[in-house]
Parts: C-alpha cells; structure tokens; sequence
C-alpha cells in the first residue's frame, strides 16, 4: 500500500526522522501481524514479535517465544519503554482490564486491534463514529456475553478512560491471506479440506446472499505502518478496509473457479438454512450479529495517511492467494464434530485414515451415525 506523500522528497526526510527503532508486535504471525513485522524490518525499525512457536530471528525481526495472555511474560516484556506496541491478541475485558495500565505505561503509541465487528447493523457505508452493537443491541442475553464484539468494544473504552492519548485504535474487518481463506463464518478447515478430500463445501443460504468486504493482510499492515509513529494518529480510531463490497456467493465462486481449475472438477456446495448450518457451525452470535448484516464500509478518515485507490483488488489477490495455498496445503486441527454434522446432511463419510487419532474417530463416527 502506497504512503501518502511517498513521492514528496522533504516530506519523505521528514518521516525518515521519525521512524522509531524498537516495536513490540504482541501475536506478530497472523494473517496482519506477519507483513506488519516485514514491513517495518523493512524500514529500519527494529521489530521484536513475540509467538508461542519457534520462528528464526534475522538482524531487524527478534522473535519472543512466549504467550503474550501470560502475566509473568508480559510483565518481563513490558520492563522495556517501547516506541509503539501493536497488539494482535484477543482478551476476554476482564484480562484486558488487569493490563491495559501497564500496556499504555511501556511505550509512546499503543495500538490497540479492535475488530468492525463491533458496529450494529447499518443502511449504508459504516464510518468511525456509526453505532457500536454494546449501546444498540436490545438483546439482553447477547449483551450479557463478552462476546468477541462486545468484548472489543469494552475494550475500546477502557482505552478511552485510561486518560491518556498515547493510543490509537484500529478497526478492521475480514482479512485474507495464503493461510487466512474464510467463507462466511467458517475458516479454510471448515470448508476447503472437504473441498480438497472430495466431499460437498456446506454453507449457510442465508450468509451468502449477504454482503461482504474482505481486506488483503497486506493492506491492512501497509496502513498500520503508515499510522505507526504518527502525531495525528494518537487518539483516534480508524477503519481500514478496502471500498469493494462483494456478496459472499460472489466469494464462494471466486474460490470454486480456482478449486476448479486446480482439482479439474468443481466443487458440489450444499446451502443449508439458518437452523441447520447452526447445528454446523455453533456461532450463533457471530452469524446474527455480523455474518446476517451487510457489511460496507467507509475508510476515508485513515485516507489521510494512505493511498486507497491503491488497495488490492478482490478476485485477483484472493485467486492470488489460493492458488499460492493449494502449492502446499497445510491445515490447522480439523473440527471432526462439525465434519460429521456437515457430512449427515450430505450424505459423504469421510475416510477414518483421514482423522488422526482414535478420540476424534470416535467422535467423527458417534456424531455421523448415532447423536442427532
């Protein structure tokens, strides 16, 4: 993603300037977390990630093994006064509570990732200052959760409370990359493995006819970078999102062609109802609250800093990213509950030498033949 001004010599000495030397990624290897890193290497920024595997470290990325939710490891990472810390993990509010203190007090600009999940259903492009589902909703039971919605937004104004301004929060929505290929609710486990094993892609009838904005990693860590040591950016909240909307039938499509010209046949889908893709996939709140609204968005505000018109196009850069997938497919752990379900209303059975040990066989079988 082009900077704004990139092309302007004083104004790019100026932000050579500025650029700080040491930011701590907290779950730096997501879908965002892993161009972020690269980007900021990049630059000259001495970026250190932290992540609960084994990464190799070079002379401008360190990588932390650890897990940044663990008190005593946050507390060892936070001794240090950090330029900036950009913060990918999820937190239930209380946890978030316990630490937002101390996150604020290590470093000059703390960029705190909060989701466009957490906007109430809305009639057209939704902006910053839209309504938030925590002040809208009249669920009374969903309100109650801390759902991950929810949660974000709480989180948001614990932020905001904390009466300093050296934070900036940001919004994104859906993201997608090669490992990051989502369809509705559902990751790549969820749908592509069945596709690749020869059995039917089940999918709510409902969500698709819904529209969608899905934004390349990339993108997303392009206008990070941007906003990453700017004035103008403490105290402010930004969407980041790309301005094409897309039906996620249309995404399905996309994906079906790709699998089609890879597989030489294309993939048999099965759209079930709300009620019974329920039964699939259990996420109820994240499939009425989110997945059931159209979502279009308004990015302008972050335009100040970045080039809009330079984000990446759809179709291509999600046909991009399977194709480089399906080079060398890896899945992570595969929900073979859910697989039973999905496989009861298709009437496939999977091959037992798919499923790795005899606990989730006994599963897989028990929710394929005999519990309703």
């Amino acid at each position: 993603m082009a900077r704004k001004g990139d092309d302007d010599g004083p104004l790019k000495i100026a932000l050579a300037k500025k650029r700080m030397r040491n930011i701590l990624i907290l779950g730096g290897t997501g879908a965002m977390g892993t161009h972020l890193v690269k980007i900021l290497a990049e630059r000259g920024d001495i970026v250190y990630a932290t992540s609960r595997s084994i990464h190799e470290s070079s002379a401008n990325i360190k990588f932390i093994k650890g897990n940044a939710k663990e008190e005593r490891f946050l507390t060892h990472l936070l001794r240090c006064k950090w330029d900036a810390i950009v913060d990918f993990m999820v937190y239930s509010t209380p946890a978030f509570e316990q630490r937002a203190h101390k996150l604020l007090a290590a470093t000059e600009q703390y960029i705190f990732m909060s989701s466009a999940r957490i906007y109430a259903d809305s009639g057209g492009p939704i902006r910053e200052e839209s309504p938030r589902l925590l002040e809208s909703s009249e669920d009374m039971n969903f309100l109650q959760t801390d759902e991950y919605s929810l949660a974000k937004a709480r989180q948001e104004n614990i932020i905001r409370r904390s009466g300093g301004k050296n934070w900036t929060i940001i919004r994104p929505y859906i993201t997608y990359s090669t490992q990051r290929l989502q369809l509705g609710v559902l990751e790549k486990e969820g749908w592509l493995y069945r596709a690749l094993n020869g059995r039917t892609i089940v999918f709510s009838k409902d969500i698709a006819s819904k529209l969608t904005t899905l934004t390349y990693g990339l993108d997303v860590a392009g206008a990070l970078e941007a906003i990453i040591g700017e004035p103008r950016a403490l105290g402010e909240t930004y969407n980041i999102m790309q301005k094409d909307v897309a039906t996620w039938r249309r995404v399905l499509d996309v994906y079906l062609d790709v699998l089609e010209r890879h597989l030489g046949r294309r993939p048999k889908v099965l759209l079930l109802g709300f009620d019974d893709f329920l039964r699939c996939k259990p996420a109820e709140y994240q499939i009425k609250y989110d997945r059931l609204f159209n979502r279009e968005f308004d990015s302008s505000k972050i335009g100040e800093f970045v080039d809009l018109e330079a984000l990446t196009e759809l179709e291509s850069s999600l046909t991009d990213c399977l194709d480089e997938f399906l080079e060398k497919p890896q899945f992570l752990p595969i929900d073979w509950r859910s697989e039973a379900i999905k496989d009861r209303y298709t009437g496939e059975v999977a091959k037992l030498s798919e499923i790795g040990l005899w606990k989730q066989k006994i599963k897989y079988l028990l929710y394929r033949f005999i519990k309703n």
